[in-house]
């Protein structure tokens, strides 16, 4: 989480948006590497094997989030007891899961970013125009094609490889650029996504895990302890804990 990995990822942004919006064909000529012209079809999206492991690698991303999910439910439900997990990793990995995977991808663009899917445009057998992956003006009217919300899923693993121990952060690191690719090669082989959008979905989710490390864990004017975050939590749940305990014949005070 060095300076060097966010001028990579601002360069990489910059190379892409350009080469790809100056010659959006690239799009289609990648998507069409996964496109069976004979059969009229993306034939990997019928692949058991392959839908195995695009379902896996959800279930991957998630069962790392899980402890921190688990341990914020449990704060909630009981917070006179501490944090299972410490508090800026529960808030680390939690919010950078949201923004990059829920509310950047699927509120801030895939409602309102009409383009087309590869599997629904006519180059490859569909009804829709395609359109390059800055123009907002496409014909889908919901869960559109930019940017991939599980690519994003994927690359957000970036954020528990942050939290590695320096000695195995290299390693980290490239699992999970290894973990996106892969993912988000999926997601292309199923006519699911352009390049562009699997791309969008790294490095958009990469910037986001690199400011948020840097707010909680490096930047003296926002760094953050687990003792401050978990006493944030207990304030915030206390009330509603208070309400439970009086009607059980209990009064806990207030905090």
């Amino acid at each position: 989480m060095n300076r060097s990995g966010l001028y990579t990822a601002l360069a990489l942004a910059l190379i892409v948006g350009l080469l790809f919006g100056i010659y959006p064909e690239l799009d289609l000529q990648l998507a069409a590497l996964f496109f069976d012209a004979s059969n009229k079809n993306f034939p990997l999206k019928f692949n058991t094997l392959a839908m195995f492991a695009r379902d896996a690698a959800m279930w991957i991303a998630w069962g790392i989030a899980l402890p921190s999910i688990v341990a914020l439910v449990v704060k909630l439900a009981r917070p006179d007891k501490p944090l299972l997990v410490p508090g800026r990793t529960v808030f680390f990995l939690l919010v950078t899961l949201v923004l990059s995977a829920g509310i950047l991808t699927n509120l801030v663009f895939k409602g309102y970013w009409g383009r087309p899917r590869p599997v629904v445009v006519t180059e490859f057998n569909g009804p829709q125009q395609f359109v390059a992956w800055w123009d907002p003006r496409g014909s889908c009217g919901r869960n559109c094609s930019f940017f991939s919300g599980e690519g994003a899923t994927a690359f957000w693993t970036y954020a528990p490889a942050a939290l590695a121990p320096p000695a195995w952060r290299p390693l980290a690191f490239t699992a999970a650029t290894v973990f996106g690719v892969v993912t988000s090669g999926l997601r292309m082989a199923f006519g699911g996504h352009f390049f562009t959008d699997v791309a969008a979905a790294g490095l958009v989710t990469f910037i986001v895990v690199w400011l948020a490390f840097g707010y909680i864990y490096r930047w003296p004017s926002t760094r953050l302890t687990d003792a401050r975050i978990d006493a944030a939590l207990t304030r915030f749940a206390w009330p509603l804990y208070r309400l439970r305990q009086k009607w059980r014949g209990r009064d806990v005070g207030s905090r």
